[in-house]
């Protein structure tokens, strides 16, 4: 009898085993199949049904090789037909600027594409917008913008009251000018605005190309102006007045299908988080960023170390009443 009631218990006990194991294999299980699924969410592209893919490019604009490459991938996808490029950015470097309008535009070589302005479009935001065959915005949207500016402090009185004298040696008197350790000097002014006015005359002969306007009006436009989208559509720097249901309208007059859904391609992982997929999605549905570069890019941090030419909207604060948005 004993013997019997051993067995019985070990067998209850390996039923146990069995059950637990069982259950914690279908809870891995089901887990891979959801990070998979939410995986697949940011990749549209592989093995997705026919889709009009959105690119969203918001904030200040850098020269981002995930999103050069985001678009690349969309223009060899064979399963998107059309693309809305959603822009809600006040501008950023013009280098930057610059890569994403001829991606944008080796895009539209090969698919229908339309920009569809959110809040603000301008500067180097504008320039991408239209790199796009067409330009919606909203009616309130802030639009426009075109010119380049360099920025650089003067600390020299600081140093005075503080006693610190800068001692350099250099080839010749314009290397490492300006300086915000040395007065400016008009030779170094000159040498800057030659600079500035060149980039300038390149950004003036994008939107003269891109935009149904002579080259003079576009001069008379590019004074550093914004627009709203209702000002900015009677200047013909947008194409219609709305939003996403526009920008699609316009898509499907180029022969789109009015039944495809619109996919976001969104930003691919990168980081500490890119070996567990699901992680970063679950991170985003409840509000905060997959990485630390996210979050810096959503505080605007990025706008403290731009380099070089800036392509950037920035309001006199003390004109608005208020703080810059």
């Amino acid at each position: 009898m004993t013997s019997k009631a051993d067995d019985l218990i070990d067998r209850r006990r390996l039923r146990r085993k069995l059950t637990f194991w069982r259950a914690a294999a279908f809870l891995v299980a089901a887990a891979a199949i959801i990070a998979m699924a939410l995986w697949g969410l940011d990749r549209p592209g592989l093995g997705a049904s026919p889709h009009v893919a959105k690119v969203k490019i918001e904030g200040t604009i850098t020269e981002d090789e995930e999103l050069l490459d985001r678009l690349k991938r969309i223009g060899e996808a064979d399963a998107v037909k059309g693309v809305i490029v959603s822009i809600d950015s006040p501008g950023g470097t013009t280098a930057g600027g610059e890569a994403i309008y001829e991606a944008v535009r080796s895009l539209a070589q090969k698919k229908p594409v339309t920009a569809q302005v959110g809040t603000l479009a301008a500067s180097a935001g504008y320039m991408i917008a239209s790199a796009a065959d067409h330009i919606v915005a909203r009616q309130s949207s802030i639009v426009g913008s075109i010119g380049v500016l360099v920025q650089y402090p003067d600390v020299t009185g600081l140093m005075d009251k503080l006693g610190i004298k800068l001692e350099e040696i250099k080839t010749s008197p314009l290397k490492a000018e300006p300086s915000p350790f040395n007065p400016t000097t008009e030779e170094e002014r000159a040498m800057v605005r030659a600079m500035i006015l060149d980039s300038y005359d390149w950004f003036v002969g994008l939107v003269t190309e891109r935009r149904p306007l002579s080259r003079q009006e576009v001069l008379q436009l590019a004074d550093g102006t914004v627009f709203t989208g209702r000002q900015a559509l009677q200047r013909k720097l947008v194409d219609a007045l709305g939003g996403e249901d526009q920008a699609l309208e316009w898509l499907h007059g180029k022969g789109v299908d009015a039944d495809l859904d619109v996919v976001e391609w969104k930003r691919q992982r990168e980081g500490a988080v890119a070996w567990l997929p699901g992680i970063a999605s679950i991170a985003r549905a409840i509000g905060l960023s997959a990485g630390g570069s996210e979050f810096l890019r959503e505080l605007g941090a990025e706008r403290i170390f731009l380099d070089g030419l800036v392509s950037v909207w920035q309001p006199d604060l003390s004109a608005l009443g208020g703080t810059e948005r």
